[in-house]
């Protein structure tokens, strides 16, 4: 690279440092690493307590299960950086329309992309739905399954056209693109995270006040308790689509809201709803979604900082053969490190993510103080989801964002052992 280069880089190498320091610190610094202070979890049973009958039928659900899903992701990745890493990407969106208007070839090369991908997974998505169908783990009608797929499709394909744009377009105008371009991904992510519940989760579950009454009433009274505003519960109509329990957190500040799923009202017992409610206000209360929104956007800025300065290099260039990155031909490759680097960084995630639902485990525990009723939701929710009390080490730290049943009933049983409980 010729020394000129190299100087026009040295700001956004700067850059990069600069923000992946300020991600990092984030990190290390707001996440909960010790699961219970001041405690230890107890031995980890790796049945949580469930019988063999129920242990078996989880088995056979995710021995189909499992290969489904793993197939459903890393084929797409394999064949979406099979066309950013080959010059074969570069080749298709020069073929596609749009061509004479440089920001609809590179929507349309977006659009084109993600489909192309979707498409792949698609026989592996129908395989999973047949058989969680036939677990009755899922309930929904497969008109409404193939209508949410073109919805997610839909959204995805917008969000990513949107970006692809949006930096290219600031590649064309502006010498030190990678600053504003960065600055812009964090603000997205700011955004995203505050207007999700508002625009995105109306278009795949129906909210609705939960009606009053004695479980109402006691779960207002719990986070009036626990000082955490709460002015309505949402019940989400779940049951269109599955048996599945849950419940989150989502939003911020004006969009913050609790949502459980209605199958979790018709199936657990007012003082495991209260449980899982009391889980919910433990991420209210320490602000996780904001958090989380946050150390994102820090994230967000490095890896578009990382993402310029791969597709300006010249092995990045000859290898995906797009020549200028402000060609809609850079799209492939733009995709498939985005696609990568989600992968790499999923176990990152996971790590994080199990360690903020510890700390809102712990919450529960200390709200509540019901340690039985704890241990007996989540082993509910492990029979009633399917999900393994102990699964494949190499499952968990790719996939898994909870701690195991195993693991918080630990939790929970090392909560209660120590002193003065």
């Amino acid at each position: 690279m010729p020394p000129a280069d190299r100087r026009h880089r040295l700001p956004a190498w700067g850059w990069l440092a600069v923000t992946t320091a300020g991600f990092v610190v984030a990190v290390v610094f707001t996440t909960p690493w010790d699961w219970l202070p001041g405690g230890e979890l107890a031995p980890i049973d790796p049945t949580a307590g469930l019988t063999a009958a129920q242990l078996q039928r989880i088995a056979a659900y995710r021995v189909e299960a499992v290969p489904l899903a793993l197939l459903g992701t890393l084929v797409p990745l394999l064949l979406t950086c099979l066309l950013g890493f080959t010059s074969w990407g570069a080749r298709l969106v020069r073929r596609l329309p749009g061509g004479r208007r440089w920001w609809l070839a590179t929507f349309v090369a977006g659009a084109v992309l993600l489909l192309i991908g979707r498409i792949v997974a698609l026989a592996y998505a129908i395989r999973a739905e047949q058989v969680s169908h036939r677990v009755r783990l899922s309930t929904q009608p497969w008109s409404s399954w193939a209508f949410d797929q073109l919805k997610a499709y839909a959204v995805a394909a917008l969000v990513t056209g949107v970006l692809v744009v949006v930096a290219i377009g600031l590649r064309r105008r502006v010498r030190r693109w990678w600053l504003p371009a960065s600055l812009f991904a964090a603000a997205l992510v700011v955004v995203g995270s505050f207007a999700y519940p508002l625009l995105v989760e109306p278009l795949f579950a129906r909210f609705t006040p939960m009606p009053g009454g004695a479980l109402r009433s006691s779960l207002l009274a719990l986070a009036a308790r626990d000082g955490v505003p709460v002015d309505e519960v949402l019940v989400a109509d779940a049951s269109q689509r599955t048996t599945a329990l849950n419940a989150y957190v989502s939003g911020f500040g004006a969009t913050k809201r609790i949502v459980v799923y209605d199958t979790l009202l018709k199936q657990a017992t007012p003082v495991e709803v209260r449980l899982v409610v009391a889980h919910e206000l433990g991420h209210a209360k320490a602000g996780d979604v904001l958090r989380e929104t946050l150390v994102g956007a820090l994230g967000a800025a490095a890896g578009v900082t990382a993402l310029s300065l791969l597709i300006e290099s010249s092995w990045m260039r000859r290898t995906a053969g797009y020549g200028d990155p402000r060609d809609a031909a850079v799209v492939p490759a733009v995709l498939a490190l985005v696609a990568l680097g989600s992968f790499l960084v999923g176990p990152l995630q996971n790590v994080i993510s199990r360690a903020i639902e510890a700390r809102a485990d712990v919450h529960a525990l200390n709200l509540t103080a019901d340690p039985g009723a704890f241990i007996d939701v989540q082993r509910r929710l492990a029979v009633t989801n399917l999900s393994p009390p102990d699964p494949a080490r190499v499952l968990y730290l790719w996939y898994a964002t909870h701690p195991t049943a195993s693991q918080r009933i630990a939790l929970a049983e090392g909560w209660a052992a120590e002193p003065g409980r």
